[in-house]
């Protein structure tokens, strides 16, 4: 008997709402948890590394993470300040931190991480996302260690982009989970 693969979902600013692909992952999917961060307008960088320290120990170092926008920052805050073993992460969309749309109110995500993750990661990325250039993600995921992955013009990889259940991106998680 195989057991069930352990994710953690970790949304990015203002969360991810109710068709959001990670929301829907959640919610039907067997060994699958949300991170509730307990600020999601205007987030402090310790609290979020701090909320997913706890939740990754919970979780045990078999768990996989799945993060979007503002949440693979704080992995990559997380690896950096106070990693604890865990099987690998896919990274959906990265936010730059640094890029010139990003909103004030987020506290502490500046500098953008840039150290090699501890684990396996995959990063996920569109040509026109207008939170990150493709180049930016492309120079993340090898500053990250990460495998990268251009999916095309798929916007922000969000609802707002048209991606509810988005089962290539499913796809790609099981390949991060079961190799």
């Amino acid at each position: 008997m195989t057991q069930t693969p352990r994710v953690l979902i970790v949304p990015g600013l203002w969360n991810s709402g109710p068709e959001h692909w990670q929301s829907l992952w959640a919610a039907a999917e067997p060994g699958f948890r949300r991170v509730e961060q307990t600020e999601w307008e205007a987030p402090d960088r310790r609290d979020w590394v701090a909320t997913l320290d706890a939740a990754v120990a919970a979780a045990g170092p078999q768990v996989v993470i799945a993060a979007h926008s503002l949440g693979c920052v704080t992995v990559a805050h997380w690896a950096a300040e106070s990693p604890r073993p865990i099987r690998g992460a896919f990274l959906v969309a990265p936010a730059d931190v640094e890029g010139p749309i990003y909103p004030e109110g987020p506290v502490g995500f500046r500098p953008m991480p840039l150290a090699s993750l501890p684990f396996p990661g995959l990063l996920v990325a569109s040509e026109n996302d207008p939170w990150v250039t493709l180049e930016r993600a492309r120079r993340l995921a090898d500053a990250w260690g990460s495998r990268f992955v251009n999916i095309g013009a798929a916007g922000h990889v969000n609802t707002a982009s048209g991606h509810g259940p988005w089962p290539e991106g499913r796809r790609l998680l099981d390949e991060l989970l079961y190799g």
